[in-house]
């Protein structure tokens, strides 16, 4: 069972962050997860069980990570096989992107960064109109 094994908050339908989790899942899939769990991690480790994600979606942070080698390689031993990592970025590109430099992050480094530690690139959805949504897999 999923609560038994995550060291985190298991949010359900009527949980308080519940809907916003998932109208960023749905915004992005055409699936509803059966649930989703918010789980703190430390600096150099996500804290999550051995192939017991199908989806880790992280919204403008992996940039802020001080071991983000680390901090992948627990990701990627966290996602069940065929799982996904789902990056969202400032645009780095666009100098009109009204955010910090240092708070932005290209595709091209991100994907460095990700294949480097055995991600695959699976797609770019540029939908947003300030944030790269940059799709990865488990290799």
């Amino acid at each position: 069972m999923l609560r038994g094994r995550l060291r985190g908050r298991l949010l359900g339908p009527g949980d308080s962050g519940y809907d916003e989790a998932r109208k960023v899942w749905n915004g992005m899939f055409d699936r509803r997860p059966a649930a989703i769990a918010l789980v703190q991690g430390a600096v150099d480790d996500p804290r999550l069980p051995t192939s017991s994600v199908d989806l880790a979606i992280m919204v403008d942070v992996y940039h802020e990570f001080s071991e983000p080698q680390k901090m992948l390689r627990g990701l990627r031993a966290a996602l069940k096989p065929g799982g996904r990592l789902v990056l969202l970025e400032y645009r780095k590109e666009d100098p009109q992107v009204p955010i910090r430099f240092e708070h932005k992050m290209s595709v091209a480094e991100a994907r460095l960064e990700l294949e480097a530690e055995g991600f695959l690139f699976s797609r770019l959805d540029d939908r947003l109109p300030r944030q790269h949504i940059m799709i990865f897999s488990k290799n």
